[in-house]
């Protein structure tokens, strides 16, 4: 059914900029929240950003204004922005998308990306 695929990721000196881009089926991203989630090695996964169905955003404090969440609405796709990148923003990154349903709202996951930041 609903279906997150993630790319994008890879090996970037600090300071570098990567963008993520995330492939959506079976969910129309325009009428979701989505968001991007990542998760370091030893550590909890966390919110990044999101985009909400109106279009506003929000964004971890540790993005610092470097990273930025956009949709393409027409390809149903979900892109993460990432300048200005740290080795602290090395782990996973995980699309994210919620989903209304019936009775209660269901989040769906990508396999994530690996982003690694290393000199």
């Amino acid at each position: 059914q609903v279906q997150l695929v993630e790319s994008g990721g890879g090996l970037v000196q600090p300071g570098g900029s990567l963008r993520l881009s995330c492939t959506a089926s079976g969910i129309i991203i325009s009428d979701n929240p989505m968001g991007w989630y990542r998760q370091a090695p030893g550590k909890e996964r966390e919110l990044v950003a999101t985009i909400f169905s109106g279009g506003t955003t929000n964004y971890a404090d540790f993005t610092k204004g470097r990273f930025t969440i956009s949709r393409d609405n027409a390809r149903n796709m979900v892109y993460l922005q990432m300048n200005s990148l740290k080795p602290e923003d090395t782990a996973v990154y995980y699309c994210n998308g919620q989903v209304k349903g019936w009775a209660a709202a269901r989040d769906y996951w990508g396999q994530g990306t690996q982003v690694t930041v290393s000199s």
